[in-house]
């Protein structure tokens, strides 16, 4: 990602909401309940499914954007609100159980956000990637790290936060 880059926090787009209760009691006005079932189902089947080109078609029908041969790990979960905000480059992994969110609901607003991971990059399982993250090409998200700026291409990032690590030094 370049200096010209805007941090995440500056890529979001929030979405006020209002009255005692906190937004995540607005998401039927946010996005169409019967879209959020759809967009469950297809995530939940894709899951749990061991065929790479079934996730990927299942994943491609809710929004998804995919490129060629994209690795998509069992347990993995994009955004079931907004997947369509999701898009990974070819040949990237999403390593087992990491999630991608495009939303955060917080307390008087809710933030949504576009997520690109980069070709060839990899995510670790169980790795959280928050909305407004980019991830370069060729970049390497450690297991559990959970990634709250962007990765620049070819750097390996770890830890929560995750900061950049240099696997020739650092232990």
């Amino acid at each position: 990602m370049s200096d010209e880059t805007p941090p995440r926090h500056d890529r979001v787009t929030r979405h006020p909401t209002s009255g005692r209760a906190n937004s995540l009691w607005h998401w039927p006005d946010a996005r169409h309940p019967l879209r959020v079932v759809r967009n469950y189902v297809a995530i939940v089947l894709a899951r749990h499914s061991p065929s790479l080109r079934l996730k990927n078609s299942l994943l491609s029908a809710i929004g998804v954007s995919l490129g060629e041969g994209v690795s998509w790990g069992l347990e993995s979960t994009p955004d079931v609100f907004w997947p369509e905000l999701i898009s990974v480059g070819d040949h990237a992994i999403v390593g087992y159980d990491a999630t991608i969110l495009c939303h955060e609901f917080l307390q008087e607003e809710y933030r949504t956000g576009e997520v690109e991971i980069g070709e060839r990059a990899m995510i670790g399982a169980g790795a959280v990637i928050l909305p407004g993250v980019r991830v370069g090409a060729g970049a390497q998200v450690a297991a559990n790290s959970l990634v709250v700026e962007d990765v620049p291409a070819g750097a390996t990032v770890a830890g929560v936060p995750a900061v950049p690590v240099d696997r020739l030094t650092d232990e």
